[in-house]
């Protein structure tokens, strides 16, 4: 027994220690590994499965809009760069660049891309020339690389994984529509699929995308009450078409420059599945992300007809994605394992169970035990499952809920943020100086300003003159 705990108990209480809690559960449940090149990391096969999986669903609600897959090049000319001066200015610090080609020093040095957008505009040039070409709906899956100096798996990393959305419209209407309705596709998909509830909302001018002139996010809360941007979605106007000109001859015959998106989702999002959903024993995956959702453990394998029967049982519940374990390991440790790796249902079957016609189910969220008949199993298998999903949103919403508080003046807030991990809700006046102050006095700082705007007091929580807006402040990765 002993040799089956090991397991649980090399993972750090989340209450003890939540980033250490959280590195463990990246190493034991074999997610992610680091590598020798500084500040890059190796997806192993359980981690990459997750992100294969956030892809194909993500890719699927791309093209339901419309949006079609396209690729750029990795490598960005510095002229081009410089083209578009603040979106220049706001990623200098984490510009990697290429100086030397072979032998050869380049004549003009390239940066590994950190965004497309440059890429994109330049392509888009030459591409659209009528109203006719309009719009241009596009994504790329790709990596980009960011210098960042401080690094931890999943959520900030020198190299990681994405999609970007790039798109051009004729109209600045049909450039917003686009811009939300992505904002929209992100929330949906973390909700449903992911079962993380978020909040929808606009970056303050501060906080917005290099170059945009407006950035939409979505804002997700962790288990240790940290905000984690999940998503955003960037409405450029015609600042970058202009930079590039990017101009279209429109139905009166008239040169207009067109109105551009960005949007995207990064491999962070792993980590916001970990760091929501996970316990002291590991990984709980929502089923409907789950590589694999069921597990079938056989109790004395050896036992005559016990193999057979789990694999039977793997044939019948084929509508799942469903491994049998019969690796030598004890019982126990397979529980463990499960356990670890976050697999939504386990399936137990010994010859107690084959004799009885039953199965004994364990969910992974609550580890309630469910007995069924063999005849039901594959019913029961896909009510649990549709269940788990559920409940998992429904518990972290709650979450969210219990740790989302007001402040209606600075002493308030300046406590609330000290002793309250989580959410605070504060009214603001929109002057920066407010919010600089509250990031230096607090570290806390504005998430976004909520679409579903409430009215909390009538003046600002820092400087007291009179408010224009609600925010969701808060401590973030």
């Amino acid at each position: 027994m002993a040799k089956d705990k090991k397991l649980v108990e090399s993972i750090t209480s989340m209450e003890v220690d939540f980033p250490q809690w959280y590195t463990d559960i990246v190493k034991k449940a074999e997610l992610i590994d680091y590598s020798s090149v500084k500040g890059c990391m190796v997806f192993k096969p359980a981690g990459y499965a997750l992100w294969e999986n956030i892809q194909a669903e993500l890719d699927k609600r791309f093209k339901a809009v419309g949006v079609q897959n396209v690729y750029m090049p990795m490598f960005i000319p510095e002229s081009l760069l410089e083209r578009e001066k603040d979106h220049v200015e706001g990623f200098a610090p984490e510009v990697a660049w290429v100086t030397q080609g072979g032998l050869n020093q380049l004549t003009e040095k390239m940066c590994v891309r950190p965004t497309s957008e440059t890429l994109f505009c330049d392509f888009y040039a030459r591409d659209i020339q009528s109203y006719r070409d309009l719009p241009k709906v596009y994504n790329q899956w790709c990596s980009v690389v960011r210098w960042e100096k401080e690094t931890r798996p999943f959520l900030r990393s020198r190299e990681f994984l994405w999609q970007e959305g790039h798109t051009a419209h004729a109209t600045a209407e049909e450039a917003q529509e686009r811009t939300i309705q992505m904002l929209n596709v992100y929330a949906d998909f973390c909700e449903e699929f992911l079962a993380i509830p978020v909040i929808k909302g606009r970056k303050t001018d501060k906080e917005k995308f290099a170059g945009a002139e407006a950035t939409y996010t979505i804002e997700a809360l962790m288990h240790d009450g940290k905000a984690l941007q999940s998503g955003t979605s960037h409405n450029f106007g015609d600042g970058f078409a202009k930079a590039f000109d990017i101009q279209y001859t429109d139905k009166d015959n008239t040169l207009k420059y067109v109105h551009q998106t960005s949007w995207g989702m990064t491999t962070r999002l792993i980590g916001a599945v970990i760091m929501v959903h996970g316990d002291d024993s590991g990984l709980v995956l929502p089923p409907r992300l789950a590589p694999t959702q069921v597990m079938i453990v056989p109790v004395m394998q050896k036992k005559e007809g016990v193999l057979e029967k789990a694999f039977e049982l793997k044939e019948k519940l084929g509508g799942f994605r469903v491994k049998v374990d019969d690796s030598d390991k004890s019982p126990g440790w397979k529980f463990s394992e499960c356990e670890m790796r976050g697999i939504p249902l386990r399936i137990e079957i010994g010859p107690k169970d084959i004799e009885a016609g039953n199965a004994v189910l364990v969910r992974r969220d609550t580890r309630e035990k469910i007995t069924v008949p063999f005849d039901c199993l594959e019913q029961k298998v896909g009510e649990v499952l549709e269940a788990m999903q559920k409940e998992m949103l429904e518990r972290a919403r709650a979450h969210r809920d219990a740790h989302t508080y007001v402040a209606t003046d600075f002493e308030e807030f300046k406590k609330t943020v000290a002793e309250k991990p989580g959410f605070v809700k504060a009214m603001w006046c929109g002057d920066q100086a407010c919010e600089d102050k509250i990031k230096e006095l607090t570290t806390a700082t504005s998430r976004c300003m909520p679409f579903e705007q409430e009215k909390l007091a009538d003046t600002c929580v820092c400087c007291g003159r009179p408010a224009k807006a609600m925010v969701y402040w808060g401590k973030a990765y």
